[in-house]
């Protein structure tokens, strides 16, 4: 498995997709309960693989991820050939940007200097979709990209 399954909720989420994948797959409903009795392990790769095959199609289509801490901000622009970063540290150990009032305080202190800025890229390795799946697993959330666009517009 490349990626991770896919939790029960998701997989309930995606009952209709998952229906369409065994039909593909060329598997009925009669043999998917006869397959979970009989050959659990082949179901359980069944569930492997259609876990990658949303994986895929989800990291694919991302372009911008966060990674909120308490004086942390990354906030990742997913370009063709290259991850660009934008950092932000907060150097007031008060201030936790994961809450409002810590959020708060930062939107109207980003220009002090309590606040420190990087720019970086980097280029992907041979797998982008791997790369971004990295991220997400190390706390990164799929979004907008309004941040990212801010800052870029206000720093770049």
């Amino acid at each position: 498995m490349k990626y991770t399954r896919l939790s029960k909720q998701q997989f309930e989420e995606l009952h209709k997709e998952f229906i369409n994948f065994l039909a593909t797959q060329s598997i009925t409903a009669e043999e998917w309960k006869d397959l979970k009795t009989n050959k659990p392990e082949v179901a359980e790769e069944e569930l492997d693989i259609f876990s990658d095959l949303v994986w895929e199609g989800v990291l694919s289509k991302v372009v911008y991820l966060e990674n909120i801490s308490k004086q942390h901000m990354h906030l990742f622009h997913l370009a063709e050939k290259e991850m660009k970063l934008i950092s932000v540290k907060v150097m007031n150990q008060e201030v936790d940007l994961t809450t409002s009032l810590g959020f708060n305080w930062f939107k109207k202190n980003w220009q002090s200097d309590f606040v420190e800025y990087l720019n970086a890229s980097k280029a992907y390795s041979k797998d982008r979709n791997l790369d971004v799946f990295g991220l997400i697993r190390e706390g990164a959330v799929i979004t907008k990209g309004e941040l990212y666009q801010w800052f870029d517009n206000i720093i770049g």
